[in-house]
C-alpha cells in the first residue's frame, strides 16, 4: 500500500495515489455510458472524482463509508479540482480497521469534552431560573445524548462538517445570542440562550455521523427541527417550566431557519426568534467561508483577492479579501515594570514659587491687611487726606466766655449747628492710588462727628 497523500496536497495536473474515504457515491449516465461520481475525503478536505466508462462497469456498488486505494490524475473543471480515477480498489474490513480514523475524519481543533464542559458551565451561569437550568442540565447529562453530542458534526458538508462540529457551532451561536441580549436588554436572555444550545440537537438523529456521515431515514422524512422538538419534549415536561416559556422555546426551535423554503416550520414571530435565526445563519456562513480557504500565514506577504470555486447553494463565488495591515507597534511600556517616579506619583506639598507674569507691573508687596487704629490726623495734614468742610457750613463763633464756662462738647448749640450728616460731601470711590501716595480713608459716622467737635475747638 502506498504512502498516504492528503487531499490538501492534490494539485491540478498532478498524479493522485493514496487511500481515501468514499464520502458519497452515485451512478450516473453520460453519452459515453455510465459513470461513477464520487466524493473522496480525508481529514484535510474533500475532492470530487469520476470513474468513467468502461472502468465504471467494474463496480456494481460503491458504498459511502468505505475506504479505497485510488490512482488517477487531477485537473481543473469549472474552477474546481477534479480527479479522474484510473484504478480503484476497495479495502477489506481488516485493512480498514488498522488505519487511524483521525487521518480520514476531520475534527474540531478544540477537544469535544472541553467544549461540552464549557457549555454546562454557561448553563449554570446564564440560566438563573431554576426550571430552565434543570431542563438544560438534565438534557446535556443524558448518557445517550451526551455520547452522540461529543462526536456529532453540525452538517453533512456545508459548515462544521467534522467531529465535534455540532458542539463548536452550538457554543458559537450561544455566544452570539448572549451578545444580542447584552445589546438588546428587552430580549428574554434565558429563553434565547436555552434555544441556542438546543436549536440543532435534532441533528444527532438526522445525521448518521461516523465515516459515512449521511442522512438517516428519519432525518430525510422528518428533519432535525421536528426530531429536536421530539427529543427535548420529555426534558421539558420534567423541568416544571412555565407553559408560556416552554411554548416560546418550541417556537424558537421551529423557526430558527428563518424561511419556510429553507426548512423552517414557522416564520420567526418574536424578537428572540429573529435573534436566534440570524445568529445561526451568520455562524454557518462564516464557517463556510473559512472552510473554503486555507489558513492564512500572518507572517507572509498579504496576497490579493482570493476566490473560491462556484458555490451551488449560495449561487456565487466567495472571495477572501486582503486584510488591513496592522502596524508593528513596539512593546508597550506596561509590559515591563515601570521605573518609580516619586515626583509624579506623589507631588510635593510645598509648591515652588511661580514666576511673576510679564503683564503685571513691578510693585512692592503690600503689607498685611489690618484695620489701623482710629486716630485723628494732624491738623496740618495735606488737604487730599481729608475732605474739607466749606466755611459757610461752619457754625458762627461764640462770644468769649469765662474760662470756667467753656462750652461742653455736648451742648445742643454745638450739635445742632453743624450741617446734618447727609450734608457732608458724598465720598467718591476712586481707583487705587499709586503705592507711594497715602490712600484716603472713608470715615465712619462716629469719626466724622469727632472731627466736627475738633473743628469747633479751634474756633
Amino acid at each position: 500500500m502506498r504512502a498516504r497523500q492528503s487531499i490538501r496536497d492534490i494539485e491540478a495536473g498532478g498524479d493522485v495515489a493514496s487511500v481515501f474515504l468514499i464520502g458519497a457515491a452515485s451512478l450516473q449516465q453520460s453519452r459515453n455510458g455510465p459513470y461513477w461520481r464520487l466524493e473522496l475525503r480525508d481529514a484535510t478536505g474533500r475532492v470530487e472524482a469520476k470513474i468513467w466508462s468502461p472502468l465504471s462497469t467494474a463496480f456494481s456498488d460503491l458504498e459511502p463509508g468505505r475506504m479505497a486505494e485510488v490512482e488517477g490524475r487531477a485537473a481543473l473543471y469549472r474552477d474546481q479540482i477534479q480527479v479522474t480515477i484510473n484504478a480503484l480498489r476497495l479495502l477489506e474490513p481488516d485493512e480498514q480497521n488498522v488505519l487511524p480514523l483521525a487521518d480520514f475524519l476531520p475534527a474540531s481543533p478544540r477537544p469535544p469534552a472541553d467544549m461540552l464542559a464549557e457549555l454546562e458551565a454557561l448553563c449554570q451561569r446564564v440560566l438563573t431560573h431554576e426550571p430552565w437550568q434543570r431542563f438544560a442540565l438534565a438534557a446535556l447529562r443524558d448518557e445517550a445524548l451526551r455520547a452522540a453530542l461529543l462526536k456529532a458534526p453540525a452538517a453533512k458538508s456545508i459548515h462544521h462538517a467534522y467531529v465535534g462540529g455540532l458542539l463548536e457551532h452550538t457554543l458559537s451561536v450561544a455566544g452570539l445570542c448572549l451578545r444580542f441580549a447584552d445589546h438588546y436588554p428587552q430580549l428574554d436572555r434565558q429563553t434565547l440562550f436555552a434555544a441556542a444550545i438546543f436549536h440543532d440537537i435534532g441533528k444527532l438523529e438526522e445525521m448518521s455521523g461516523g465515516l459515512a456521515n449521511d442522512y438517516t431515514d428519519a432525518g430525510r422524512l422528518l428533519g432535525h427541527i421536528v426530531q429536536g422538538l421530539l427529543r427535548l419534549e420529555p426534558f421539558l415536561a420534567a423541568s416544571g417550566l412555565e407553559p408560556e416559556l416552554a411554548l416560546h422555546f418550541r417556537h424558537l426551535i421551529a423557526s430558527h431557519h428563518g424561511e419556510l423554503e429553507y426548512g423552517a416550520a414557522r416564520l420567526p414571530a418574536t424578537p428572540e426568534a429573529f435573534a436566534l435565526h440570524y445568529a445561526d445563519n451568520v455562524d454557518a456562513k462564516i464557517a463556510q467561508c473559512q472552510s473554503l480557504f486555507p489558513a492564512r500565514d500572518e507572517t507572509a506577504a498579504t496576497p490579493g483577492m482570493e476566490w473560491s470555486p462556484w458555490q451551488n447553494l449560495l449561487e456565487r463565488h466567495l472571495c477572501r479579501a486582503p486584510r488591513t495591515p496592522e502596524p508593528a507597534w513596539p512593546e508597550p511600556p506596561l509590559a515591563e515594570p515601570p521605573s518609580p517616579e516619586p515626583a509624579l506619583a506623589e507631588p510635593s506639598r510645598t509648591e515652588p514659587e511661580l514666576p511673576k507674569p510679564s503683564f503685571l507691573p513691578d510693585v512692592a508687596p503690600e503689607p498685611a491687611v489690618s484695620e489701623p487704629a482710629v486716630s485723628e490726623p494732624a491738623h496740618d495734614a495735606p488737604p487730599w487726606e481729608e475732605p474739607v468742610v466749606p466755611e459757610s457750613s461752619l457754625p458762627e463763633p461764640a462770644s468769649p466766655e469765662p474760662p470756667q464756662a467753656e462750652p461742653s462738647r455736648t451742648e445742643p448749640s454745638l450739635t445742632e449747628s453743624p450741617s446734618p450728616e447727609p450734608a457732608l460731601p458724598e465720598p467718591v470711590w476712586q481707583e487705587t492710588p499709586a503705592p507711594d501716595e497715602p490712600e484716603p480713608k472713608l470715615r465712619t459716622p462716629a469719626r466724622a462727628a469727632a472731627r466736627e467737635d475738633d473743628q469747633c475747638s479751634l474756633l
